[in-house]
């Protein structure tokens, strides 16, 4: 099968990709236009939490396709009913509004919380966020983010985002002034190198923002749905945030996030927030579907037993090389090397015959691995073993 240069040349160039087009997918593993397979470790950036078509997914979107796709989200729809109250009852919170993505999440959670500041903090707008940390690619998560470099890509930033460090909780305190309304982090730093903030700093920051009457919000749209062990990341910490948002793994594949917050926070007036495709029976119906999978007796145990088995592999080959660790909460793990060579690995295990792996450095000394969470041992092992003697063929 031919590449379609032509439709490759009407994409907009936003990113370098290889010269590769996918065209099915099953479980852990992805096929190419030529027939050759991958074993996927990618899984969408921890998108696909069940891997690629799981039948779950496919029948719930099958069935609510033939049945209502789009009412708008001026009605209500069951779907976005059913999967708002499974989120409720096994959250701390008290309401939900779906988006599309974790990106259109996190902005609402900005606008809901400078909402907030006005009803409840004279007028009080900043959020305090973190060195390193990703929120998204609007302008608004942009200026959020601490991701070296963006402050001046389409600068003017917006204002009121001051950036404090990770695990640290005096350089928060000394960022909160009259004008603080709000704190947001990722319990684990992604792009950042899979990064987790401490049980004691997430409770630490708790206290701190109860005692000065500030919102704390956690950015979930990597950690949540299962990535880490527990349905969201924040319960590891035994702490109730004020809002949350999620992404990513709540569709496990389709186009689906949402806003989370406690019922005290939800300040939105009539025409404050909304989107067209928001909520829709299509997206959530799949959600319900993923949700009701995760939520299943012994699927957390097995996240669980496959993520340390993967820290342990990770671990094991980084004594053999000389490198330095791993890293990660659950099943979003990194390898710390000793050297930027993550680029040429990726590269490598891409091009591996006469079966690919699918890895991705998000540091040029770190690779990062989100596999799906139902991923199997022989999988994991597969993985390593092959990653083994890539560092072997990069490292001559």
């Amino acid at each position: 099968m031919t590449i379609d240069r032509a439709g490759i040349n009407a994409l907009m160039e936003i990113t370098s990709r290889p010269e590769l087009v996918f065209v099915s997918g099953q479980g852990a593993w992805l096929q190419d236009h030529n027939g050759k397979r991958y074993l996927d470790f990618i899984q969408g950036w921890a998108v696909n939490c069940l891997g690629h078509n799981p039948a779950a997914m496919v029948e719930a979107v099958t069935r609510q396709a033939q049945k209502l796709i789009n009412p708008s989200p001026a009605f209500y729809n069951q779907p976005s009913i059913d999967l708002a109250r499974r989120l409720v009852e096994a959250s701390c919170f008290d309401r939900v509004f779906f988006a599309n993505s974790g990106a259109e999440a996190n902005e609402g959670a900005i606008k809901l919380a400078r909402k907030w500041g006005q009803l409840h903090r004279k007028g009080a707008y900043k959020i305090i966020t973190f060195d390193h940390s990703f929120h998204g690619r609007t302008l608004a998560t942009m200026s959020a983010s601490g991701k070296p470099g963006w402050d001046v890509k389409f600068a003017p930033q917006v204002d009121g985002f001051p950036k404090a460090d990770l695990n640290d909780l005096d350089s928060v305190r000394a960022l909160v002034d009259d004008q603080t309304v709000a704190v947001m982090l990722e319990p684990v730093q992604g792009e950042a190198g899979v990064i987790p903030a401490t049980r004691e700093f997430l409770q630490g920051l708790r206290e701190l923002t109860r005692e000065h009457g500030l919102l704390l919000i956690v950015d979930e749209v990597q950690t949540g749905m299962g990535r880490t062990g527990r349905m969201f990341a924040y319960q590891h910490a035994g702490i109730e945030p004020d809002i949350m948002t999620l992404g990513k793994g709540i569709g496990g594949g389709v186009p689906l996030s949402a806003l989370c917050a406690r019922e005290a926070v939800c300040c939105f007036e009539h025409g404050d927030q909304g989107g067209t495709y928001n909520g829709n029976p299509l997206m959530t119906a799949v959600g319900v579907a993923v949700f009701d999978v995760l939520a299943a007796p012994g699927f957390m145990d097995g996240v669980n037993a496959r993520a340390q088995q993967l820290s342990a592999g990770l671990t094991a080959l980084s004594d053999k090389w000389g490198m330095r660790g791993e890293r990660g909460l659950g099943l979003l793990r990194a390898l710390v090397m000793d050297r930027d060579d993550g680029p040429a690995l990726v590269a490598a295990a891409r091009d591996r015959a006469p079966e690919g792996l699918l890895l991705n450095a998000p540091r040029g000394n770190l690779l990062r691995f989100m596999p799906a969470l139902n991923v199997s041992a022989d999988e994991i092992d597969t993985m390593l073993a092959w990653l083994d003697a890539l560092v072997a063929q990069v490292r001559g």
